[in-house]
C-alpha cells in the first residue's frame, strides 16, 4: 500500500503536479534537521547535565552562582543551598541560582562551564 502511495507521489511530481511541493517539504524537513542537531539536541544535553550536578551537589562543593558569588556548600536543602561565601557569611540560594561546580582548594574553576 505505501508503495503504491510512494508510486503515485512520484507519478505526479514527474508530471509536475507535485514537484515543487515536494522539493519544499523536502526543504523544510532538511531544516529542521539542521535546527535540531546544531542547536536542539546540544542543549538538551546541556539542560540534562545542568540538572545532573544540581542533583548530586552536597556539602562542601565549591560552587559559583549565576550572580558571580563563590564559594562553599554548608548545606543542601530539596530546592535551596546554603552556601558559605566567608567565614560568618551563608546565603541561602536556590539550586537554580547555581551556575557551576567549581574545583580546586582556591576555588578556581576547573574549565568546564
Amino acid at each position: 500500500m505505501n508503495n503504491l502511495i510512494l508510486t503515485q507521489i512520484l507519478l505526479q511530481a514527474g508530471e509536475g503536479g507535485m514537484g515543487p511541493n515536494v522539493v519544499m517539504f523536502g526543504a523544510m524537513i532538511a531544516i529542521f534537521a539542521v535546527f535540531y542537531f546544531l542547536l536542539i539536541r546540544p542543549q538538551r544535553k546541556k539542560q540534562k547535565e545542568m540538572k545532573v550536578m544540581l542533583e548530586n551537589l552536597k556539602k562542601g562543593d565549591k560552587v559559583a552562582t549565576i550572580g558571580g558569588i563563590r564559594g562553599t556548600v554548608s548545606n543542601v536543602k530539596e530546592k535551596t543551598v546554603v552556601v558559605k561565601v566567608d567565614d560568618n557569611a551563608k546565603i541561602e540560594f536556590s539550586k537554580d541560582a547555581v551556575a557551576a561546580l567549581l574545583s580546586g582548594s582556591d576555588g578556581s574553576d576547573d574549565g568546564k562551564n
